[in-house]
């Protein structure tokens, strides 16, 4: 077989159509992906520094989810303290009702109550649980949040509190007397029924006391928690911002660019044309 002679002008030409073609499918396959960097192949310091800032990100992106996590279950904490504290207060005007009522089957109904609602409390503090986590049955119930995928001494910890009310010394947890409750208030009339009355509206103060402070701590371990989770979740946006900027693409560039390179092999197609149409005229002068 003969080998097939070109002349310098078609060379040039074929090498140029042949340039833009591979041009062509380069910036098709970035519009099709939407990525100017799609392996290492392309750019392999961009690509392996948007891998590491991807993987960074999805790092810290699993720790807010989990600091997330951490805030729901103190604001659940904190929401049944409201409620605890709104039943408190109740018991209190129970109380005080009983100590000034003379009827005595007034007495023992303000009692009924005052016990319905003094159950209810451990009710409340049982039912403050979220993801196997409850801080308000014990000191044995402990949250862990970590703030930080380098390090474990950036972690916060939320330590439980006892605010129930089942031991019948109303020695711990909240404090009230179930004997002193459930005995008092028929007897208000007399002198032990009134200092009865008296020490329990005592203890409820100072349940109320224990709520409010619990309260109040589990706030500020909620705020904080809150703040870390707007900080982590600004870096999380901003090494995927930085990652996403090293390998996609400029939709408007590359398409501006695809529209440039077809009129590119367009007019070189019609050059090579014009070459070749010239070199056989030169022939058929021969």
């Amino acid at each position: 077989m003969s080998d097939v002679t070109l002349s310098s002008a078609t060379r040039s030409n074929l090498l140029s159509l042949q340039r833009t073609t591979d041009l062509i499918s380069q910036t098709q396959d970035r519009l099709s992906t939407g990525r100017k960097v799609n392996s290492a192949i392309d750019d392999a310091l961009s690509f392996f520094k948007s891998r590491a800032l991807g993987d960074r990100a999805s790092d810290l992106a699993t720790i807010k989810n989990n600091i997330v996590e951490g805030i729901n279950v103190v604001e659940t904490a904190v929401k049944s303290l409201e409620s605890m504290e709104d039943t408190l207060k109740q018991m209190k005007a129970i109380a005080e009702s009983a100590k000034a009522e003379s009827s005595a089957s007034e007495r023992r109904a303000l009692s009924t109550q005052f016990n319905t609602m003094m159950a209810q409390l451990n009710h409340m503090a049982s039912d403050a649980e979220y993801n196997g986590v409850n801080l308000l049955i014990g000191t044995q119930q402990k949250l862990k949040v970590v703030f930080s995928e380098e390090s474990d001494a950036r972690v916060l910890t939320v330590g439980g509190q006892l605010l129930n009310n089942t031991a019948a010394a109303g020695t711990v947890g909240l404090g009230i007397h179930y004997g002193v409750c459930l005995g008092s208030f028929a007897n208000v009339t007399t002198s032990d029924g009134s200092t009865g009355v008296n020490r329990t509206l005592t203890q409820i103060d100072g349940a109320l006391d224990k709520v409010r402070s619990a309260a109040r701590e589990f706030g500020t371990n909620a705020a904080l928690m809150e703040i870390r989770k707007e900080f982590t979740e600004n870096i999380v946006n901003t090494l995927e911002t930085g990652a996403s900027q090293l390998v996609n693409a400029d939709m408007n560039a590359e398409s501006a660019n695809m529209l440039s390179l077809q009129t590119r092999q367009q007019l070189g197609t019609i050059s090579l044309s014009i070459a070749q149409q010239s070199e056989q005229a030169v022939l058929r002068l021969f």
